[in-house]
């Protein structure tokens, strides 16, 4: 229920255009180019250490392995575990489509 609300909240024209050219990549290379584009340095490395806060804490480990690998606050890894325990499975069907 609450991921319906959240795709409620979410869905819109542009943000569809958004999800439409992440799918039309192809390459590594053409993602690279896309985000940076699309997103400044800092963006980038925010959206991939919450990546692999998520994939920290779907193997088990403890938060404060996490602050000590990934630099992320303790606020962060509550906000992504909150996602991975109640949120609309995104992050496990990534997990589960890119192994490794």
């Amino acid at each position: 229920m609450e991921a319906d609300c959240l795709n409620t909240k979410l869905k819109d024209m542009n943000v569809d255009y958004l999800f439409k050219a992440v799918l039309s990549l192809e390459t590594m290379e053409e993602c690279y180019s896309f985000f940076e584009d699309l997103c400044t340095v800092p963006e980038l490395k925010a959206l991939s250490q919450r990546l692999e806060v998520a994939k920290m804490l779907s193997e088990g480990c403890v938060y404060s392995d996490i602050v000590s690998k990934t630099g992320a606050s303790t606020a962060t890894i509550s906000r992504v575990n909150r996602s991975l325990n109640y949120g609309s499975d995104g992050y496990k069907v990534v997990f589960e489509r890119v192994k490794g």
